[in-house]
């Protein structure tokens, strides 16, 4: 899948997101199943900034590292190889204990949450061209030599789990997290309807 493909699916996905937040109240949104799990609000609060503050960051910096300690040529783990080669994260749920650093603050409404899924298509959408030099084809016409496809690509910066990626696993990253927190929102919309039949 190219960088076009990818970013047009982030684009479909988010389009969801915000539909469906259409159709959800407040209540529902802020509403948690119990307590050590995120609420509604919470997932979308940790897309946008996973995607804002982590994903795009790293893509922008393995593009330009101007000597960033973060930035080198470490590989994929093993689960980062079976993620990037499925294409997807497996469907298996994520929990990480409650956290200062890591749970996501509850939202302070719906328009916060829309006008920050629309900021991250903005800024998928203005560096995917930057990104598409990552494509196979670039790259096998790229010549060795500064900030080519062909030096850039060798650029990674370290996911917790997934090892090194280079800025075209990042821009690609974005939109199978995304995809993958379908499940979490499934989950939640199902609790929610028990709860309060």
């Amino acid at each position: 899948m190219n960088t076009k493909e990818m970013l047009s699916k982030f684009e479909e996905t988010v389009s969801g997101y915000i539909r469906e937040l259409d159709g959800v109240s407040l209540e529902q949104l802020l509403w948690k199943p119990a307590e050590d799990e995120w609420s509604l609000g919470q997932m979308h609060v940790h897309l946008i900034n996973s995607a804002q503050f982590m994903h795009l960051r790293n893509v922008a910096m393995c593009l330009a590292p101007n000597g960033n300690p973060a930035v080198s040529s470490t590989g994929k783990t093993k689960p980062g190889e079976e993620v990037f080669g499925a294409g997807s994260f497996p469907p298996d749920r994520v929990q990480v204990p409650p956290s200062p650093q890591y749970t996501p603050p509850q939202p302070e409404g719906k328009e916060q949450l829309v006008d920050g899924l629309r900021d991250a298509v903005r800024r998928m959408t203005e560096i995917e061209p930057a990104v598409a030099a990552f494509d196979p084809v670039a790259q096998a016409i790229s010549e060795p030599g500064k900030d080519t496809a062909f030096e850039l690509v060798r650029n990674t910066v370290v996911h917790p789990r997934f090892g090194g990626l280079n800025a075209l696993e990042w821009f690609q990253l974005i939109e199978m997290h995304y995809r993958h927190h379908l499940l979490q929102r499934k989950r939640l919309d199902d609790a929610w309807r028990a709860a309060h039949v």
